[in-house]
């Protein structure tokens, strides 16, 4: 199957409120059913107190005060002190409630997404950058979260309450009741026309947060280069455009949820304008008491006041359904890379690694062509080539981060996706130029959760890969933390870092890709004996773009646009000219044949360090350009 490029955001249509309400509720709200009754039941308490509250407004004004019995005063006052304190309880009973079951369906929504997304393959994190992905994980559900509690809260509480105060109205005139009422349908076309509008406006509000999340981590992971190349104006106009374009669409958002309220409000006062031209010839007339006018107009105020609150909900419903959306999007995106049901034991002993006519592309890139190749056990296996030739490319298949569309990879014989994935990495240890560390201590940054490893066994990885050599300079030792990427520690500290863990891992494949690129000459030298330890006695294949480093190889397999193009011995491919020869003519300017240069390492360092001739400008543009 062809990788996908295309971004979730750009799939997603609309869906229906109802399956994005089942799919919530089966997903993440079933589970607190015990909970979210209690909470419906002190919802329901607070909600009754603004019905029992204008309930008791005609025996106050009929009885008490036009009456002039003070002894119904009392018994009112008691009752209103007693409304007040349920309604306080109940207020903040429910609340907590709410919020517990809001925060926790967010951390399991949390906890799911980036549990989904570690397991989507290369194409998937190529097409949504880091930016987006954050912005899905934390805002989008936090909007969930948050707008989901006022949904439940309108939906509960503001609904019982709106129920109770109509019974009341309604009982004490139904005429009353049906005037107050009458601008009633002519909200449902505009509050149709207005949910639309916020849903929409929601959703590209959401993609541009995301855009802004993504701008935002490239500034600050490429925050050297920005100083260096002059781009802080240009980069604060990038994002200046993006921010006016989310605030505008907040705005129209904010607008369009606040429609829905403000048309209630005119719905209310048209209603209210009714009961009071008719039911005040009532009073007038003596047909109706002071007490029975003020009950009404007590209940129906307070009842408006829930109903404007449900208007409300229902923009807000809108801004959570977007956030849901795309949410739902990415925990329901396929997950192409999966362990087989019956997975093969991993073979015994050092392995093979086999490529048979491999065809890899991602969309209509089309990266290896057909391409074969042996790497024997317990041998250097070396990739060379140009950038672009498809080098790392092998790598992420070997590791089955992504898979062919056509041919086979095998480790010992057995094709790759018969093992189980997790087996299958289990066998590799990759050091590469990046060498990324997490924002964690040392010790955790070499053991990785590991909790089986002695003090012997990570002393011994810390001297072989001469972490121990600057060990002592840091102000805590192992429990010193790294910070962001790494950045406390030099680029060849790093290195050594990321080699002690590959030294604890012990596994029987090690794939190199440009270990020692970006260091300086002291440095290389300490990680190339590293590297040197780690590779002995397994199946190694190394990525390098300087000859220097694979001469020794056992074999060097020379590509060119996603094919083999020549394979043999660092002689051999002398010999045989070709591009292998080509680059090596190009890198090396010396004057010395190939059987001059003097003892080397396993991955062709010499030991007598052979200068190389400085490279006019015209040859490092050349070197740039193979990569």
């Amino acid at each position: 199957m062809t990788a996908s490029n295309t971004p979730i955001q750009d799939q997603t249509e609309n869906q229906p409120s109802g399956q994005l309400i089942a799919w919530l509720w089966r997903g993440y709200l079933k589970k607190h059913i015990p909970m979210m009754g209690l909470a419906v039941f002190f919802m329901f308490l607070e909600g009754s107190t603004l019905g029992a509250l204008s309930y008791m407004m005609q025996p106050m004004f009929d009885d008490a005060f036009v009456a002039g019995n003070s002894t119904t005063l009392y018994w009112v006052g008691a009752m209103l002190i007693t409304i007040f304190v349920v309604r306080a309880i109940s207020s903040i009973s429910q609340k907590l409630l709410l919020t517990t079951i809001a925060q926790r369906t967010a951390a399991a929504l949390r906890i799911d997404l980036l549990a989904q997304m570690m397991k989507q393959d290369g194409a998937f994190h190529q097409s949504h950058p880091p930016g987006f992905l954050i912005q899905r994980v934390q805002a989008d559900v936090n909007a969930v979260g948050d707008v989901w509690r006022a949904i439940i809260t309108g939906a509960g509480r503001d609904l019982i309450g709106l129920f109770i105060l109509l019974g009341i109205a309604i009982s004490v005139d139904p005429v009353w009741a049906l005037l107050a009422c009458v601008g009633i349908p002519a909200l449902v076309l505009p509050a149709a026309m207005a949910q639309r509008y916020v849903r929409r406006q929601a959703g590209i509000a959401r993609d541009l947060g995301a855009h802004l999340s993504t701008r935002l981590d490239e500034v600050f992971h490429g925050i050297v280069q920005i100083k260096l190349n002059a781009l802080e104006q240009y980069q604060s106009r990038q994002y200046k455009t993006l921010t006016k374009q989310f605030v505008r669409t907040e705005i129209k958002s904010a607008f369009g949820a606040s429609a829905i309220p403000a048309m209630v409000d005119i719905m209310s006062g048209i209603g209210f304008m009714s009961v009071i031209l008719y039911g005040g010839s009532e009073i007038i007339a003596g047909e109706k008491s002071i007490g029975q006018f003020m009950t009404f107009f007590t209940a129906m105020g307070f009842a408006f006041e829930p109903l404007r609150r449900l208007g409300g909900v229902s923009g807000l419903w809108q801004v959570a359904a977007a956030a849901i959306e795309r949410v739902k999007e990415l925990l329901e995106a396929p997950i192409t890379l999966t362990t087989t049901e019956n997975p093969v034991a991993i073979p015994d002993g050092t392995p093979k690694v086999t490529l048979k006519n491999v065809t890899l592309a991602y969309g209509h890139n089309t990266v290896l062509h057909d391409l074969s190749l042996v790497a024997e056990p317990g041998k250097t296996t070396a990739l060379v080539g140009a950038s672009g030739a498809g080098k790392s490319t092998i790598f992420n298949l070997l590791t089955r981060l992504v898979d062919p569309q056509t041919g086979a990879i095998e480790i010992s014989g057995v094709p790759t996706p018969d093992i189980a994935l997790n087996d299958l990495r289990g066998l590799f240890s990759v050091v590469t130029q990046e060498a990324l560390l997490f924002d964690e201590t040392l010790r955790e940054n070499i053991l990785l959760g590991r909790t089986d490893v002695t003090d012997e066994q990570l002393k011994g990885v810390l001297d072989a890969a001469h972490v121990s050599d600057f060990l002592e300079n840091l102000p805590e030792g192992l429990e010193t933390k790294v910070g962001p990427r790494g950045s406390a520690l030099s680029g060849g500290q790093r290195q050594r870092v990321v080699i002690a863990r590959a030294l604890l891992r012990d596994t029987p494949i090690l794939l190199l890709d440009e270990a020692t690129s970006a260091l300086d000459a002291q440095s290389e030298n300490v990680v190339q004996e590293a590297l040197d330890k780690l590779s002995a006695g397994r199946t190694t294949i190394v990525i390098a773009h300087r000859l220097s480093t694979i001469r020794g190889a056992d074999k060097i397999v020379v590509m060119d646009r996603g094919r083999v193009m020549d394979q043999g011995t660092h002689d051999e491919l002398l010999k045989r000219g070709g591009i292998y020869a080509d680059l090596y003519r190009l890198q090396f300017r010396d004057g010395k044949q190939v059987s001059d240069v003097p003892k080397q390492s396993k991955f062709g360092r010499s030991t007598d360090a052979v200068p190389v001739a400085r490279q006019g400008i015209l040859e490092r543009m050349k070197f740039k350009f193979f990569g």
